[in-house]
């Protein structure tokens, strides 16, 4: 416990750099996933395709090959950038398709009966999901996403064996290797400070769970 308390701020820094990977990776996971299972239930065959193709691809690919081509592909493409958000895109690309049909379920749990009648009033196929369909399956799918976003902050330790810097990974990887101290303390404070992530996230998904059920 006394190395935790006397290397507390590089602790604290890590945590910081471990929270700005994750909340980055998570909107942008959404934006992509959600437009993504727009895409798998489009009436448009060429946009099922790209949707199914992007989920095919990336929920059966490793997530170290994924960030392995972000950080070792992309710049001999001539793509160039820092090693942080070489990782941080690799990571929500990767979790992209977990909320891709994570959602994509929501979508199919909504009675069709709701898309017939917005079509019977004219709203085209984008009209009738952005502003009929999703909102209502947002609600379903709380608990599903709330895994999915779980499951990335704990990927987010994979991103910082790629030599992002500042992570918690990379804390805990400076304490052991360049001042020698102990693996087992060191990796204790990283432990700690994952779950300093993980149970306020998982407490606050609960609430938002509770309040959804409530509402519906």
């Amino acid at each position: 416990m006394q190395v935790i308390i006397d290397n507390l701020p590089l602790y604290l820094s890590g945590l910081v750099r471990t929270l700005s990977i994750c909340l980055y990776s998570g909107v942008l996971a959404l934006v992509i996933g959600t437009i993504a299972a727009g895409f798998r239930v489009s009436p448009l065959p060429p946009l099922r395709a790209a949707g199914t193709t992007w989920v095919t691809v990336l929920r059966n690919c490793p997530l170290t090959v994924v960030l392995f081509f972000m950080a070792f592909g992309l710049p001999e493409l001539g793509v160039n950038g820092s090693y942080f958000w070489f990782g941080t895109i690799g990571l929500a690309l990767y979790t992209s398709a977990f909320v891709c049909e994570a959602i994509r379920s929501g979508i199919n749990a909504v009675p069709t009966g709701q898309s017939e009648a917005a079509r019977a009033v004219g709203l085209t196929f984008s009209q009738t999901l952005s502003l009929i369909v999703l909102p209502q399956a947002m609600r379903t799918v709380v608990p599903p996403l709330g895994n999915v976003f779980i499951a990335m902050i704990k990927n987010s330790a994979i991103v910082g064996a790629f030599g992002v810097g500042g992570d918690l990974f990379a804390v805990g990887d400076t304490l052991t290797s360049a001042r020698g101290l102990s693996a087992l303390p060191v990796l204790t404070g990283v432990v700690l400070g994952y779950l300093v992530i993980t149970i306020p996230a998982g407490l606050l998904l609960g609430v938002v769970e509770r309040r959804v059920a409530i509402a519906r």
